[in-house]
């Protein structure tokens, strides 16, 4: 994994903190073929869009934000590839990864 530099800047909506962030390789491919960066993700993420989750899913990130507990949101780039962002619980990192990479 590398370490992803761009994330510093933060929105105004951020209920939680992102601690480092990462993109493995295959996240950051899929981006780069998308035209897209991963700051438009991480800010979806840390505003508790969480994207493409089940209810269940959602209500588990819900009580993880009270609870202290893992974070994961589910998005999808422009051109279709399915992309996680996983904040750990403790907040000292999140990653940008492909499922595959997990």
């Amino acid at each position: 994994m590398r370490r992803n530099h761009n994330t510093a800047t933060q929105t105004n909506v951020t209920r939680f903190a992102l601690g480092q962030t990462y993109i493995t390789p295959g996240a950051e491919e899929a981006l780069q073929i998308a035209g897209q960066t991963a700051i438009e993700f991480l800010r979806r993420h840390m505003s508790c869009d969480w994207g493409e989750l089940s209810e269940d899913d959602i209500a588990e990130n819900e009580l993880s934000l009270k609870q202290g507990f893992r974070l994961l949101s589910n998005y999808q780039t422009g051109k279709g590839q399915q992309l996680w962002i996983i904040t750990e619980a403790d907040r000292s990192a999140t990653t940008v990864l492909l499922p595959s990479e997990y």
